[in-house]
């Protein structure tokens, strides 16, 4: 039976010296996995893409999985950031104002660097992040179920857990099946559009018949 290669990194840099090394690593990472794919990818390539010895990319990575994880680990930071940032500036706009803004931020993230999102949605089974990517979805539903508690006026009775799911589900698979198979809607002249039907999408979903016919 194959070992199953190791994923996690050796050890943590501490050093501004050290992160520099480690960031360097990762992002030329990232690079071959979008220009060559995983199978042409190998720890020589990498490191000397990165401009460090072989010797200094296993002091902190035992294989290429691990890099290929450190990639999606932190592309998944990324992302958790923006959603982070852009839910707590929408804490106090109405509804609609809310929605429209994080369909926007959801759809200029996955924009910034759509060949690089395509790839770690690849990896990400290969490098065992399945639970990672899970734990980030957990925290998305409930700061936008927070969001919602806070706005209960605005929107019909419903379970604030499911809906939360629902929405945050909605918009993720827009923008993530776009970035996938549809790059032409996320272009500039159309990505508007995307906007205002996501929009209108998830407020009909949420507000109450009535508000939705004024």
């Amino acid at each position: 039976m194959a070992r199953r290669p190791l994923t996690n990194p050796r050890k943590n840099a501490i050093q501004e010296r050290s992160r520099a090394t480690v960031d360097a690593l990762v992002e030329a990472t990232a690079r071959i996995l979008v220009r060559d794919g995983f199978d042409k990818a190998s720890t020589n390539r990498i490191a000397e893409k990165a401009g460090v010895s072989i010797g200094s990319l296993y002091q902190y990575y035992p294989s290429k999985e691990a890099l290929v994880a450190a990639v999606v680990d932190r592309h998944q930071q990324d992302l958790m950031q923006i959603v982070r940032e852009a839910l707590a500036g929408v804490a106090a706009l109405p509804l609609k104002d809310a929605v429209r803004r994080l369909v926007t931020v959801a759809i200029e993230s996955h924009r910034l660097d759509p060949k690089l999102h395509r790839v770690v949605a690849e990896q990400i089974p290969r490098t065992g992040r399945l639970e990672h990517v899970g734990a980030a979805n957990r925290e998305t539903y409930a700061l936008f179920r927070a969001y919602l508690e806070d706005h209960r006026d605005e929107i019909r009775p419903v379970d604030l857990d499911l809906a939360a799911f629902v929405c945050v589900t909605s918009i993720e698979a827009l923008t993530h099946t776009a970035v996938l198979h549809r790059s032409d809607i996320l272009s500039d002249a159309v990505s508007g559009t995307l906007v205002d039907e996501a929009t209108h999408l998830v407020v009909g979903y949420l507000q109450p018949a009535r508000k939705r016919k004024s």
